[in-house]
């Protein structure tokens, strides 16, 4: 009996897994790649520090215009372990493969100029003094386990014309095979200096600067220097041109062109990006190895080979407009993005504070010397900005539909478009067919915040790639799938309609729904096409775990903790399993890591992956808001006045929504190395709603049902007495709901 009654409770995990397992199938399936299979010869890198793709035009670079034409291209992230990436820091990078650091110290404004020694000890090579110490600093002082030169030592030999290209050339111990300080020039010479290795790297200058006047003289400087080198390339030979730094504070995507054989047109694109058009800087190295025919070094590399896809526009300026706007979008979402979660959990925070007064008068108390409560405006007014604030991410996703960041003022018109599409969000809540129940606006609110996202997952990610409430390919952490602000308003609206919608069915279909409507979830989180994150779907599986297993009531016991834990290391281990059946290079982050544990190198990632979590602990306002939240939770929501406890006792299955969200909150902030921002992006969700579900069951706490009166009849025979277990809302509404149509003051006669 024992025995019946464990599996009875462990049943609703089970279901909620099974449902999670089999939605893991669908990470099975993956688009084809356009990735180019033919090798060549020869490849040359060329170099132009700061080269942004608003400097490339017909008329002042022609040779750049009519390379861009012909081959692939795509916006580059130069993403390096130095903030920002100086020209030495993009060289180095591009040697390592890796994210290296060569730059030294703060960078107050501008970049220091590249600052090489080059020794000429022969006539063939050359010779970098400080080479060793730049790799001692990358290997043991920074968590990457970047080795500057590894790209050198995966060739036989490398020619490096100019001192960036030495910095990039360079073996570990400093040695370049081939030197030049510039190409020579006499034709028959350049051909031979580009022809004496396999692969060459090539510096062609450095874009700086604002001033249109100064950067258009070395957009042409750089473009003639590409002309002579294009002339002189090698036959059957791969060009890769990048602007590979930054050259002061302001990080920007620049430029990324390919040409070659099978290199004809298309998007640049990697399996670090998952999204056409982009690349990051730490592909170029394997891009590279992998034209030559190369094996790279896995164990070394952060990126990896470059693909090509298609859909680019026939008219290159078209083309050209669409990753300059790229460029300006993501520019701009930086600052704005500040904005608005400063002021997003600051004004959560006070509408937190004013909530607390809101929730003590709620009730009508006895005694001699009641407070009245609240007049019904102030009351209404609550529930609008209680409403508005759950609204807010959403909204703000909903934005970067709207093209603001054009504007002379960008945050201007952004905050404006966010603010309008509040209002009309929050007026279909307030005046929607459910804002008579209860829960209403709670479902209501959560069903638009689990659509937005995904929707947006469905249709690319849009909307949250370079968005306000998204992610930035300037910092080189994501460019395709879930952000972490993305993923917590999805796991909050998404458990929390599971838990509305399994209020309104019989007790024992509520796990079932649940699992349901969680698996789906997954699926979208976790398929490499369109959530792309295997840590967030393992954290929503726990979440739906959780949730499915507190749907029936009861508590958290640990027989279901246990059958939930199992659970998850069963969803767990099938992402594994699916993930380590891919190539190594397009495995997700949960492949890698393993892999990295098997060969002995996850060190750093562990390491890495705290530091992580520290950081964005320490310097997020989505940090701030999710403490603020736990504390009133705990000091105003819990309380006997709170109403919260009232509220999960006549909705259990909405209790589960609340716990599932908390769990798979906090385990996916830790996944992806945001700490508590996944947490923090729910609770702007959740936290607003449960106060206004709060305020709404006690302000129905003293209400009656109205009972017709009638004749008293003789006593029934005595009926079976029915299980505890047994809800007494076992298909309709709880007695909140019911309750909630009664007029106010009506008591049984």
């Amino acid at each position: 009996m024992t025995w019946r009654r464990s599996a009875q409770r462990g049943l609703p995990v089970l279901i909620a897994a099974a449902v999670a397992i089999l939605s893991t199938f669908g990470l099975l399936m993956r688009p084809a790649t356009g990735a180019p299979r033919q090798t060549v010869d020869y490849v040359v890198m060329a170099g132009a520090p700061g080269l942004r793709w608003d400097d490339v035009t017909e008329k002042d670079t022609p040779t750049l215009w009519a390379l861009a034409h012909r081959g692939t291209i795509g916006a580059l992230s130069v993403r390096s372990a130095h903030r920002p990436t100086c020209p030495a820091d993009g060289w180095v990078t591009l040697g390592a493969g890796n994210y290296a650091q060569r730059t030294t110290g703060s960078t107050p404004a501008d970049c220091p100029p590249l600052s090489v020694t080059v020794d000429r000890p022969d006539k063939l090579g050359a010779y970098l003094p400080d080479q060793r110490t730049v790799v001692l600093h990358n290997r043991e002082k920074l968590p990457w386990g970047a080795v500057p030169g590894a790209l050198a030592e995966s060739v036989r030999c490398t020619t490096a014309v100019g001192p960036g290209a030495a910095v990039a050339g360079a073996r570990p111990f400093g040695r370049v095979d081939r030197y030049f300080p510039a190409l020579p020039g006499d034709l028959d010479q350049a051909k031979a200096a580009l022809a004496a290795c396999r692969l060459g790297i090539v510096d062609l200058g450095t874009v700086a600067g604002e001033a249109p006047a100064v950067r258009r003289a070395a957009a042409v400087t750089v473009d003639r220097a590409l002309a002579g080198l294009l002339e002189a390339r090698p036959a059957s030979s791969l060009v890769l041109v990048a602007g590979l730094s930054d050259t002061d504070q302001t990080s920007r995507l620049h430029v990324a062109v390919a040409d070659g054989p099978g290199w004809a047109g298309g998007w640049l694109t990697s399996p670090s990006t998952g999204r056409p058009g982009y690349v990051s800087l730490v592909d170029l190295a394997p891009t590279a190895l992998a034209a030559l025919g190369e094996a790279a070094p896995q164990q070394l590399f952060a990126g990896h080979a470059s693909d090509r896809t298609e859909d680019r526009p026939d008219d290159l300026g078209a083309a050209v407009t669409r990753l300059s706007d790229a460029d300006r979008e993501a520019s701009a979402q930086r600052s704005v993005a500040g904005r608005f979660f400063a002021i997003l959990a600051v004004a959560q925070m006070l509408l937190f504070l004013a909530a607390v007064p809101l929730l003590r008068r709620a009730r009508r108390h006895g005694g001699p010397h009641p407070k009245p409560p609240w007049p019904a405006p102030v009351r209404r007014a609550g529930e609008v900005l209680l409403v508005a604030a759950a609204l807010a991410i959403p909204a703000a996703l909903l934005a970067d539909g709207v093209p603001w960041w054009r504007s002379d003022r960008p945050w201007l018109v952004f905050a404006a478009v966010t603010l309008a599409t509040l209002a009309g969000a929050t007026t279909a809540v307030i005046f929607g067919p459910l804002r008579y129940r209860t829960i209403g606006p709670l479902l209501g609110v959560a069903a638009v915040a689990a659509a937005v996202v995904g929707v947006d997952l469905l249709t690319g990610a849009r909307l949250q790639l370079n968005g306000v409430a998204g992610y930035s390919a300037l910092e080189g952490g994501r460019y395709a799938g879930v952000g972490t602000v993305g993923l917590g308003t999805f796991v909050a609206g998404l458990l929390l309609v599971a838990g509305c919608l399994a209020q309104r069915v019989p007790k024992r279909w509520r796990p079932t729904l649940v699992a349901a409507v969680g698996g789906l979830g997954v699926l979208l989180v976790g398929s490499p096409y369109l959530g792309a994150d295997a840590g967030g779907a393992v954290a929503l599986t726990a979440g739906v775990c959780i949730a499915a297993a507190l749907s029936t009531g009861g508590w958290l016991t640990f027989a279901r903790l246990a059958w939930a834990t199992l659970a998850g290391l069963a969803v767990t281990t099938g992402f594994a399993l699916l993930d380590l059946r891919r190539p190594a290079e397009e495995r997700g982050s949960l492949g890698r890591f393993l892999t990295q544990l098997s060969d002995g190198t996850g060190g750093p990632v562990v390491h890495r992956t705290g530091a992580a979590n520290v950081v964005a602990f320490a310097t997020s306002p989505l940090t701030m808001l999710a403490l603020a939240a736990a504390l009133f939770l705990w000091f105003a929501l819990l309380r006997d006045w709170g109403g919260l406890k009232r509220l999960f006792g006549l909705y259990p299955a909405v209790r589960a929504g609340f716990g599932g969200v908390a769990v798979a909150s906090v385990i996916a902030g830790l996944f992806n190395e945001a700490a508590l921002n996944v947490a923090g992006a729910a609770a702007a969700t959740v936290l607003p709603l449960a106060t206004l579900a709060a305020l709404r069951v006690l302000g129905h706490a003293d209400d009656r049902t109205v009972v017709e009166p009638r004749r008293v009849e003789p006593v029934p025979a005595p009926v079976p007495i029915i299980s505890a277990d047994e809800p007494d809302d076992e298909a309709g509404d709880a007695p909140g709901d019911r309750a909630s149509r009664a007029p106010a003051g009506d008591v049984l006669p």
